[in-house]
């Protein structure tokens, strides 16, 4: 990857029924907080039920990125990388992390957290880098 920038994705989790606009504001919050422009981020991450919601696609659109889902099991996989494990997702999903698990994943090669997730009332993100997959 010499001389290539490396992906930015944003993972996010968020409680059912959450809009677009507040999707769209802790992705941007996030983003914020590590000083990187929106332009520089290349996906939204999720998990694959989630993303079925309508504010997900919606939220990716007015971000200009893909909207990427993820399954259970690859969340799983990288279940130890995550930094702020969540008891309210543990109990629902049987997973530690929605937003930080699915940047990771969609990161691919070498990913990393650039920190822990940030959240709103409704939504968190986290901020990935890595190679792609």
């Amino acid at each position: 990857m010499a001389g290539e920038e490396a992906m930015i994705v944003a993972g996010v989790g968020c409680r059912r029924g959450t809009s677009a606009d507040e999707i769209e504001r802790v992705v941007r919050l996030a983003l914020g907080m590590h000083e990187l422009p929106a332009e520089r981020l290349q996906a939204i991450a999720t998990e694959s039920e989630k993303a079925t919601e309508p504010s997900f696609p919606e939220a990716a659109r007015r971000l200009s990125v893909p909207l990427v889902a993820c399954t259970v099991t690859d969340l799983d996989r990288v279940a130890g990388q995550v930094l702020t494990p969540s008891k309210f997702v543990l109990e629902a999903k049987g997973l530690p992390s929605i937003a930080e698990a699915s940047a990771i994943v969609v990161a691919g090669r070498n990913a990393r957290l650039l920190g822990a997730r940030v959240a709103t009332e409704r939504a968190t993100c986290a901020i990935a880098t890595g190679e792609g997959r």
